[in-house]
């Protein structure tokens, strides 16, 4: 039998077997990345082989996720561009952004696309709480947010963005938290398809965070979530 955590997406079963945890050691090339997934993605469906949690830091580049429009793109020439089947629009990503990407079966737990995004955000929550730092979701937008009323009523950042892809319930790609990216970078698309707000980090809130300070945080809050990893 499964067992089960309670989040604010009601029961998530979690699964029978430990997760594999694994983090690069230097920055992933992003076809590299992309192929490595689909290669697990493929093993889990198809031969039962473990789940998997893969954190990276990519060179600069931008994505673009099925739902983009070519017009946020505002700089096509800055770095690379890379069309890839996640959903979502344009984002950025670098050195300084923790990238997690989760290669999950939700035929092993509960095949519900709502429930498993809302608890990639509430994994992001949790590892911000733990900063000190209150990530928000909002109801028009995928992805956690932080309020910034130093610059203004209403104003807010966003810190993590999300876009997934399922095949047969197989979920890949993930999360992206800002720890230390260059924010500048964000400039050269409208990030998310999202005009009038901002992009944050950890350290642009005025946290001195290290990255393996950022990875336990979040292995711990995944493991409430999702269960048991290994590695």
């Amino acid at each position: 039998m499964l067992d089960t955590v309670t989040t604010e997406t009601g029961m998530l079963p979690t699964a029978p077997s430990p997760i594999e945890w694994r983090i690069a050691e230097a920055p992933v090339v992003y076809p590299d990345a992309v192929a490595a997934m689909e290669e697990r993605v493929a093993a889990i469906r198809n031969d039962g082989a473990p789940e998997r949690v893969w954190l990276v830091e990519h060179p600069p580049l931008y994505t673009a996720g099925t739902s983009a429009d070519p017009k946020d793109l505002l700089e096509p020439d800055r770095f690379p561009v890379f069309q890839t089947g996640r959903g979502g629009q344009y984002t950025y990503h670098g050195p300084g952004q923790r990238i997690a990407y989760a290669m999950l079966d939700l035929n092993r737990r509960q095949p519900d696309l709502r429930r498993y995004v809302r608890t990639l955000e509430e994994w992001v929550i949790r590892t911000l709480a733990a900063f000190n730092v209150r990530g928000e979701r909002r109801q028009d937008r995928i992805g956690v947010w932080v309020a910034r009323p130093e610059k203004g009523v209403g104003a807010e950042d966003k810190i993590a963005a999300i876009g997934i892809r399922i095949r047969r319930w197989v979920t890949f790609h993930g999360i992206a938290l800002n720890v230390d990216p260059v924010l500048e970078n964000f400039s050269g698309i409208v990030p998310c398809g999202v005009q009038g707000h901002g992009v944050t980090s950890l350290v642009d809130l005025g946290i001195p965070v290290t990255m393996p300070e950022v990875d336990a945080v979040m292995r711990r809050e995944f493991e409430a979530l999702f269960g048991e990893t290994a590695g």
